[in-house]
């Protein structure tokens, strides 16, 4: 099938190169000039594994391509996937200026049959509106009376891709979700998706686009639940390690999205949660409880502060080293990425800072002010007064140690993920502070 996705992000390029991995002919779209000239190079406008590799084969197999226009992309293609930003507003409604604009071009480009897929995740009733939209400027030949007399679909297909495993995420789906409102457009939805041999729910538009962010926000009420359990478990003295462990064994809770750590960041769950809590209040619910999952969230990181406070005593002056950048590891987006709020608070207290992340250096670099960039771990390590472990990394799990401790003026780690639960650093001359943790935890125990 001939597809066009609208929007060269992360979801709008693996969108379009898996789509293309899985036998269809892709043209890609985005308005920044530079953008697609770029990924016409075959250069990446961010990191994603194996993403550059699938972009070059599926170029070079000319079954993808790019543009800027959209009249082009339009008029080649019979299903249209809409996959713009929707940053939030300063209420945390979702802005969906993007998405009207996209609307309104593939509207006036419009001269045969075309599904239009939501791909970007927006409220409930947005369906309705880019419908209205396209009604509306349709050209003039298509409308009568008020009335398009052109046939097109509208269709919503939220997508679950988490950053750094969004290839695996799209081609081994846990579900495929489309909201539709023809049978004409689950069945093309349904032809789009076959190779994959995954799950399809069908709903409506409104449903589909609900169960985004129900899903979404759901899984930051997990980490925020965790999190707060963590703070319990050091006032009680236990190990909230454990406390995860024995909880995810119960199959009604499971394991995943249990791990106590800085908070939740990235792209998705801040942004999620907000529009959640807005598009709540808009329809008549107050949402108290994701308002008090996104305020957990936000202690997270200022109670992780605090511990840094409490075991350095005076942090005017001290050196502090930070492993890990990104919101998580395996990409360099540094979108609500924590490390940003607990340097800030840290420089605020007087302390210099030191930083190194595998990808995310170059972001980080826009974005933070006065952090020396070290160029590996054991650089960043040298003269700091303790390191902070913020993303975690698996490189960062094969760090020797013991060089690291020469290398320090005192060896304190404040581990922000628990990346070392089962390492027992104590015993190589460390003090270690994890979330939610047993100070002196040893293997043994």
């Amino acid at each position: 099938m001939h597809i066009a996705v609208i929007g060269a992000g992360y979801v709008g390029l693996v969108t379009g190169a898996c789509l293309a991995h899985i036998g269809h002919r892709v043209i890609c779209v985005d308005n920044n000039q530079t953008k697609i000239k770029r990924l016409q190079r075959g250069q990446m406008p961010f990191y994603e594994p194996g993403l550059k590799d699938l972009l070059k084969r599926h170029c070079k197999l000319k079954q993808l391509s790019f543009t800027t226009s959209i009249v082009q992309a339009t008029k080649e293609s019979t299903a249209i996937f809409i996959a713009v930003g929707t940053p939030s507003k300063k209420d945390g409604e979702a802005d969906l200026t993007y998405v009207e604009g996209v609307a309104r071009e593939i509207a006036q480009a419009m001269d045969s049959y075309k599904l239009i897929i939501e791909k970007s995740t927006v409220p409930a009733d947005t369906g309705q509106r880019i419908r209205r939209t396209i009604q509306m400027n349709l050209p003039l030949r298509f409308r009568k009376g008020g009335v398009a007399t052109l046939e097109f679909d509208v269709a919503s297909n939220p997508e679950f891709l988490k950053e750094g495993s969004a290839i695996q995420d799209f081609m081994h789906p846990d579900r495929v979700v489309v909201g539709v409102e023809s049978v004409k457009a689950q069945r093309l939805l349904r032809a789009i998706y076959a190779p994959l041999k995954a799950t399809m729910v069908v709903t409506d538009i409104r449903s589909a686009e609900l169960i985004k962010h129900a899903s979404n926000s759901f899984l930051a009420m997990k980490i925020s639940f965790i999190n707060a359990i963590a703070q319990i478990c050091t006032l009680v003295g236990a190990d909230v390690v454990k406390v995860a462990e024995g909880m995810g064994l119960d199959s009604r809770i499971g394991r995943p999205f249990l791990d106590a750590g800085i908070g939740y960041g990235g792209s998705c769950f801040p942004k999620d949660v907000d529009a959640f809590i807005r598009l709540s209040e808009k329809s008549g619910y107050h949402f108290n409880l994701l308002k008090e999952v996104r305020q957990v969230n936000d202690e997270q990181k200022a109670a992780f502060v605090r511990l840094i406070e409490d075991k350095l005593w005076i942090v005017k002056g001290k050196t502090v080293g930070v492993l890990g950048l990104a919101f998580k590891p395996n990409t360099d987006d540094m979108r609500n990425a924590p490390a940003i709020d607990i340097i800030e608070l840290l420089q605020h207290e007087g302390a210099k800072i030191k930083a190194y992340d595998p990808q995310a250096m170059a972001n980080a670099q826009k974005i933070l002010k006065d952090v020396h960039f070290a160029k590996d771990p054991y650089a960043l390590a040298k003269g700091c007064d303790c390191l902070l472990l913020l993303t975690d990394w698996q490189e960062f799990k094969k760090i020797n140690f013991q060089r690291l401790k020469k290398l320090m003026k005192h060896a304190i780690l404040f581990d922000g993920r628990n990346l070392y639960h089962d390492e027992n650093l104590p015993a190589l001359g460390f003090e270690y502070y994890g979330i939610g943790r047993r100070v002196g935890i040893t293997k043994k125990e």
